[in-house]
């Protein structure tokens, strides 16, 4: 064979080899995701395990919590916990009137030398949604319920969406809340018995601001995140805010996590630390092999992916990973 034609087709050779790395490469290897069917998922680590507690049902018609575990997250191995709070031993459920209820978007708090968990009770119409907490020893309950609300909504404003998050400059408790219908944000400071509110801190709420409030810490800085759009559809997504403290005044820096070409409705979501290597990581749910804006139908799936901060301190958009 002519040796120009031999260098032709190696110089061919690499350059399609090339082309097909920088291909695989475009998506970074990430977690064996979807990990789990669930929505709304709150993250905490507790020693070596991450622990997982999202808006999940086993049965239809039953409305509990289960809670999910893994020691090492990138071998996709969970472990399922509970029903760590079911509305049966609710007591309080039912005293609004209404026949059916759900059981929507847990949070987990450690203090005290307890954990609470934190729920929302929908629907909101025709009676307004409400948001209880439940105490436990440990991460994987059993909680029981403190025996009232914690708090209760009225026409203006959808108590969902719970997220309790404790300061560590100051020691405070506070309760982040609401959204969807008026999308409003509130924020209590929590007594220190935690499950009772001392008072209300006004807030501005952040710019497109829907639902899913999360607010973490990073580097002495403030991260209050959150998603936006319809649960439903393409435009579900997370935004992000930076302050100077736990309440504020919010500084918008724009969407870290958006839809791709059949990944839909990225968002309620929350930012953890993994164990061990001490990675910054978001564990967030979506819809699966979708296209289109939606209305999407079937059950969104939890995923987890690696979160970077740039050299200021700014969130780099989060890139998908997973089938």
């Amino acid at each position: 064979m002519n040796l120009s034609r031999i260098s032709v087709r190696i110089q061919a050779l690499a350059l399609f080899a090339l082309l097909a790395f920088r291909s695989e490469a475009a998506e970074p290897a990430g977690f064996p995701n979807p990990i789990l069917p669930g929505a709304d998922p709150h993250a905490m680590v507790v020693g070596n395990t991450l622990w997982i507690y999202p808006t999940w049902s086993d049965e239809p018609g039953r409305q509990r919590f289960f809670a999910f575990s893994s020691t090492n997250v990138d071998t996709g191995r969970w472990e399922r916990h509970g029903p760590v709070l079911d509305f049966d031993q609710v007591n309080w459920i039912g005293d609004d009137g209404q026949k059916r209820h759900y059981a929507w978007a847990p949070s987990v708090l450690r203090g005290n030398g307890k954990f609470y968990l934190y729920y929302s009770v929908g629907p909101q119409h025709p009676t307004p949604s409400r948001i209880g907490v439940a105490v436990g020893t440990q991460p994987g309950g059993p909680f029981v319920d403190s025996g009232k609300p914690l708090l209760t909504g009225d026409e203006r404003f959808e108590a969902i969406d719970p997220m309790v998050f404790t300061d560590p400059k100051s020691g405070k408790s506070f309760l982040y809340a609401g959204g969807s219908a008026g999308a409003k944000l509130r924020v209590f400071e929590l007594k220190p018995d935690l499950v009772s509110l001392d008072h209300e801190i006004p807030v501005e709420t952040p710019k497109n601001f829907t639902e899913g409030a999360f607010m973490h810490e990073y580097q002495g800085r403030y991260y209050l995140s959150y998603s936006h759009g319809g649960w439903q559809r393409s435009s579900y997504s997370v935004h992000y805010a930076t302050a100077p403290g736990p309440v504020g005044p919010w500084t918008y820096h724009g969407a870290i996590l958006t839809s791709d070409e059949t990944r839909k409705g990225p968002g309620h979501h929350s930012f953890v630390q993994a164990p061990g290597n001490r990675r910054w990581l978001i564990v967030y749910h979506r819809w699966q092999d979708q296209t289109g804006d939606g209305p999407y139908k079937g059950s969104r799936q939890v995923c987890i992916d690696r979160v970077e901060y740039d050299a200021n301190g700014l969130i780099q958009p989060i890139q998908m990973t997973g089938k």
